[in-house]
């Protein structure tokens, strides 16, 4: 799949540029021959901050996107991911968090079961729907803090 080969070229680009890229997508789009847009979806899907990214754009003079994985310490990755969650979050969310933070070993695998089950659909199930996803990143924020003590 086009989106795949993109993610991963984009992932080996990082690896080379320890950490940080910047990429013009119109350049990226003719050598792949694709649309421009499909750079962008790639980007804004699959390097998100809950994946542990930050994004930037510039506009002007070709415009360039510039991506950074994060490489900061285990508090410091619990504190972004808090300040990121905001007041509502979604089960797959949610899930993309705690890939990361297990992937990155932050957070152990028994961990991970414990946190995905507390913040599921079917553990929230006695929540009305439209209150579930408030409930979750309230949980969900409460846990990260509490990770950060140990």
């Amino acid at each position: 799949m086009l989106a795949d080969y993109i993610a991963q070229m984009i992932e080996e680009m990082l690896n080379e540029g320890n950490g940080t890229l910047e990429l013009q997508r119109n350049e990226m789009a003719n050598r792949l021959g694709c649309v421009p847009s499909q750079i962008s979806y790639v980007i804004s899907s699959r390097f998100t901050p809950e994946r542990g990214y930050m994004i930037e754009s510039r506009r002007g003079g070709g415009g360039c996107i510039r991506i950074i994985r994060k490489q900061i310490g285990r508090d410091e990755y619990m504190m972004h991911f808090f300040c990121s969650v905001g007041d509502s979050i979604e089960e797959s969310e949610t899930e993309a968090y705690l890939q990361n933070l297990y992937g990155n070993e932050l957070i152990s695998d028994r961990e991970y079961h414990i946190i995905r089950s507390a913040t599921s659909n079917a553990s929230l199930s006695g929540i009305p729907a439209e209150k579930r996803n408030a409930v979750r990143a309230a949980l969900f924020k409460q846990i990260l803090l509490s990770l950060m003590s140990v």
